[in-house]
């Protein structure tokens, strides 16, 4: 017999929760966005799955369940899901990582078109009526470094080498300097990522918001960059000094920047980002494809299947790292 109890943060009315249906029939399972909707059912839960739940929501379920087994989160990026209990606790936590990867990578590809081939000056030259000719840049041959190589750094990386580029990446671990994987021609220690930027044309930013990331890139990073350096940050928004960018993109000492995440979302208006022609923004939607909740769920379902079965979880995750 299945034993599971499985918790789900949600609104009850998100219609990817109807592919719960799917799961086997003696499984015990409850769905709700209070506290209240778990009270019968936290102390025999053992699986707690947080879909759309806030930071708040899951710590207080998760104090009412005494014999959770795992965790799971909806969300590749944990800045907004764990706490100290959490982080504390023998639980495992799982991510979506790789779920929301490729679309995220293809961004990061048209971003790249985007600038090299100039095309909002094509857009503003149709709409003008004008017929001027310009030059564009050749992205085969250019160089991108992406800072943080996780799952979505690898996602970036494999479309750009197929692009031609030459690919760089600034990753925690391993020695300061070396090469261990064929996507890249060199990883970077985080402390040595000023040596990589000097060299890039593209700075990707894929790192995930901790304590060591947060303003990873701020003056001195800026600073480093070619003035023909584009800046994409699919990451999280603090991972980058915002001012040090708008600085840089006004002043024109970086060609430009393409972003779908910021510090505060939604961006406020009268941001300077919403008036500079060389940023291309997104909002937090760059992974939003017509199936990519659908596909979050799935992920799930296939691992909860997992865990029936005893195997081993995917994206286990450091919950000391946040990663």
């Amino acid at each position: 017999m299945d034993n599971n109890t499985i918790l789900v943060l949600a609104n009850p009315t998100e219609p990817q929760l109807a592919m719960l249906e799917e799961l086997p029939p003696e499984t015990g399972l409850a769905v709700g966005n209070s506290p209240e909707a778990f009270a019968r059912t936290a102390a025999d839960a053992n699986v707690l799955f947080n879909w759309s739940g806030s930071r708040a929501l899951l710590r207080e379920v998760f104090a009412m369940c005494p014999s959770l087994e795992w965790v799971h989160a909806r969300s590749a990026g944990l800045d907004s899901v764990l706490f100290p209990e959490l982080v504390e606790h023998p639980v495992p936590l799982t991510n979506g990582s790789g779920v929301f990867s490729p679309s995220l990578g293809e961004f990061v590809l048209g971003a790249i078109l985007y600038f090299a081939k100039d095309f909002r000056r094509m857009v503003r030259h149709q709409q003008a009526g004008q017929w001027e000719p310009f030059d564009i840049t050749l992205i085969s041959g250019q160089t991108a470094g992406i800072i943080g190589y996780g799952d979505i750094g690898r996602a970036c990386a494999t479309r750009m080498k197929a692009m031609g580029l030459r690919v760089l990446a600034v990753k925690r671990s391993g020695p300061p300097l070396y090469n261990a994987d064929p996507l890249v021609e060199q990883i970077y220690a985080p402390d040595r990522r000023i040596e990589m930027i000097q060299r890039c044309d593209y700075i990707v930013v894929a790192a995930p918001l901790t304590g060591q990331t947060r303003g990873m890139l701020g003056p001195a990073e800026f600073a480093a960059m070619k003035p023909s350096a584009v800046v994409i940050n699919v990451g999280r928004g603090p991972v980058i000094d915002e001012a040090a960018m708008v600085q840089a993109l006004s002043q024109g000492l970086i060609k430009g920047a393409a972003l779908d995440v910021f510090d505060q979302e939604p961006l406020p208006a009268g941001h300077p980002f919403y008036g500079l022609e060389n940023v291309l923004l997104s909002a937090h939607c760059a992974d939003h494809t017509p199936d990519w909740m659908d596909l979050a769920m799935r992920f799930f379902l296939d691992q909860f299947a997992r865990f029936r079965k005893g195997e081993p979880l995917l994206n286990v995750v450091n919950k000391q790292l946040g990663y």
